[in-house]
C-alpha cells in the first residue's frame, strides 16, 4: 500500500491493536497486520522491530523469550494493562478522527454535487 509517511504515525497503534488477540513473536505481528489489512500492509521488519522495542520500554509492551518447537528462541509480546488502555484511548481517537474527515470529505463531495463541479 502506497502512503508509508500515513503509516509512520500510526505504527504504535497498529502493532497494539495487531498484538489485542495476544502475545506474539515479531514476525508473528507482521503477518497479523498484513492479515488483518487485507494485504494492504505488507510492512518490513525493519519497520516493526523498532516499534516493538520502543512500545515495550514505554511499558505499553511486555515481552519474554520462549523456546520454539525448533528449539530456536523467540521473544514473545504482548499488551500490558497500560498497553490495552492505550489502544483504547488511541481507537477513540481514530474513531473521531475518521468520522470527522467523514464528514468534511461528505460535505465536499455534497457541495461538489451542488455547485455542478
Amino acid at each position: 500500500m502506497e502512503g508509508g509517511e500515513i503509516l509512520k504515525g500510526h505504527m504504535d497503534m497498529i502493532v497494539l491493536a495487531a498484538l489485542q488477540a495476544g502475545p506474539a513473536h515479531g514476525y508473528a505481528v507482521i503477518q497479523e497486520i498484513h492479515r488483518r489489512s487485507g494485504g494492504a500492509f505488507d510492512l518490513p521488519e525493519g519497520t516493526i522491530y523498532p516499534v516493538l522495542h520502543r512500545l515495550e520500554q514505554t511499558g505499553l509492551l511486555a515481552s519474554r523469550w520462549i523456546t520454539a518447537e525448533s528449539g530456536r528462541q523467540r521473544r514473545v509480546y504482548a499488551l500490558t494493562p497500560r498497553g490495552r488502555r492505550a489502544l483504547a484511548d488511541r481507537r477513540a481517537v481514530w474513531r473521531r478522527f475518521t468520522e470527522a474527515i467523514g464528514g468534511l470529505l461528505g460535505d465536499l463531495g455534497h457541495a461538489n454535487i451542488e455547485s455542478g463541479r
